[in-house]
C-alpha cells in the first residue's frame, strides 16, 4: 500500500513539475528572466540559486510553480523624481504578444509530450490494447471497462480494467471465454443466481462471486459492467512513436467530444450516468488501482490524465493557462494590456472559486474513500 501511494503520489507531483518547466524552458528561450523554480509550494525548505534563478524544495507536496520576472505586469522601475522609468528588458510584460503567448502554452505543450512519450513506450513495450469484434481470430481477452455504481459488479468488487477469464455455477465446471457475446449469453442464463466470474487483475488471478440481476438498471445489464474485447497489438520499436502520436491526436480530439457531450446533456437536464468529478485524491486512488491491474496500464492512465490536464488547463478561465491566453488575446485585440487591477481582481476570484470547488471535491472524495 505504501509503495502504491508512493508511485501516484511521485507521479501526480512529477506531470505538475514537467508542466513548470514548459513554462521555464520557454521563458529561458526568450530571455525573461526566470526568479524560482520551485518543487511544492512555500513555505521553502531549501533553496540554491545557479545564475538568476533560485531552484528551491517547499515544504507543501502540491506540485511546482515557477517565478517569472514581470508576470505580475510590472515591467518598469519607478526612478526618482523626474528621472526616465527604467525597462526591464527581462521583465515577461516587456515580450511581444507571441512569446508570452508561448511561454503561458509550453505548460500544456509539457503535458502533451509527458502523453506521446508514454503512449509510444506502452506501445513498443506491451503493445496497446485495441478494441475488437467477437470475430476476430487473433489472441484476446474479455475486459471490463466500466462499473456501475451499487451494481451487482461494484458489490462483488469487479474494477475497471479487469479481465475475464471464465465462468462457472455450482452445477458446471469452468467454462472459458475471450468473447463478450459469450459472456452475456452466460449471465443471461442465470439471473437471480450466484455465478462465480475468473477474473485476472494485474499479476492476480481471482475468483469472484455475484449474482446477475433480475430486474435491470436503466442502461445496465444484468452485472452492471461495460464490457470490451480487447487485443494487444505489439509495434515494433521503430514504429511506436507513430502510434504514440496518433493516439495522442486521437484522444486529445475526441476528450472535448465527450465533454460537448456531457455538457449538452446537462442544458437539456438529463441525468448524467457513470461521471463523477474527481480531485487530487480521487484521481490518486484510481492511479493507485491501475496500477494494481499492471504497469502499462497505469502507464496509459497517467497518459490520459496527462491529456486531460493539458485541455483543462487551456480552458478560458483565468487562474489556468488558458485565462491568461485569454486576457493576452484581448490585449491584442484592443492594443492595449487590460489594467492589472482588474485582470489580478478576476483571476483572484476565479481562483477561489476553483479553491472552493477542490476543496468540495476532495472532502467528497476523501468520504467516499472512507465509505462515509
Amino acid at each position: 500500500m505504501f509503495f502504491t501511494i508512493f508511485i501516484v503520489a511521485i507521479c501526480l507531483i512529477g506531470l505538475l513539475i514537467i508542466h513548470e518547466l514548459g513554462h521555464f524552458i520557454l521563458a529561458k528561450k526568450f530571455g525573461v528572466g526566470v526568479e524560482e523554480f520551485g518543487v511544492g509550494l512555500p513555505p521553502r525548505i531549501f533553496g540554491k540559486k545557479f545564475g538568476e534563478t533560485i531552484y528551491s524544495i517547499n515544504l507543501l507536496p502540491f506540485g511546482a510553480f515557477v517565478k517569472i520576472t514581470g508576470e505580475d505586469g510590472e515591467g518598469e522601475k519607478q526612478g526618482k523624481e523626474g528621472e526616465k522609468k527604467i525597462v526591464n528588458p527581462q521583465s515577461f510584460s516587456q515580450k511581444p504578444i507571441y512569446q508570452r503567448a508561448l511561454i503561458i502554452f509550453g505548460g500544456c505543450v509539457s503535458f502533451w509530450l509527458v502523453a506521446f512519450l508514454l503512449f509510444t513506450f506502452v506501445a513498443g513495450t506491451w503493445g496497446l490494447l485495441q478494441a475488437v469484434s467477437d470475430d476476430f481470430s487473433g489472441p484476446s481477452q474479455v475486459q471490463i471497462i466500466e462499473v456501475a455504481k451499487n451494481s451487482p459488479a461494484e458489490i462483488s468488487g469487479i474494477k475497471p480494467g479487469d479481465e475475464i477469464l471464465g465462468f462457472k455455477t455450482e452445477n458446471k465446471d469452468f467454462i472459458k471465454t475471450n468473447k463478450v457475446k459469450e459472456v452475456q449469453e452466460f449471465t443471461g442464463a442465470y439471473l437471480g443466481k450466484e455465478i462465480t466470474l475468473n477474473i485476472k487483475r494485474g499479476k492476480e488471478i481471482l475468483d469472484i462471486n455475484l449474482t446477475p440481476r433480475l430486474v435491470l438498471a436503466k442502461g445496465e445489464g444484468a452485472m452492471g459492467v461495460g464490457l470490451a474485447r480487447v487485443s494487444r497489438l505489439k509495434t515494433a520499436w521503430y514504429q511506436a512513436p507513430i502510434i504514440g502520436v496518433s493516439v495522442t491526436i486521437e484522444n486529445t480530439i475526441k476528450i472535448p467530444i465527450v465533454l460537448a457531450g456531457l455538457l449538452e446533456k446537462s442544458l437539456k437536464g438529463e441525468k448524467i450516468e457513470g461521471v463523477e468529478l474527481k480531485g487530487p485524491i480521487g484521481v490518486g486512488a484510481m492511479l493507485g488501482q491501475a496500477l494494481n491491474t499492471g504497469a502499462d496500464k497505469f502507464l496509459m492512465f497517467l497518459a490520459m490524465l496527462s491529456l486531460w490536464m493539458a485541455l483543462f488547463n487551456l480552458l478560458p478561465i483565468p487562474a489556468l493557462d488558458g485565462g491568461k491566453l485569454l486576457f493576452l488575446a484581448i490585449e491584442a485585440i484592443q492594443k492595449k494590456p487590460v489594467s492589472q487591477k482588474i485582470e489580478q481582481g478576476i483571476t483572484a476570484f476565479f481562483f477561489a472559486l476553483l479553491l472552493g470547488l477542490m476543496l468540495f471535491v476532495t472532502i467528497k472524495d476523501i468520504m467516499s474513500f472512507f465509505k462515509l
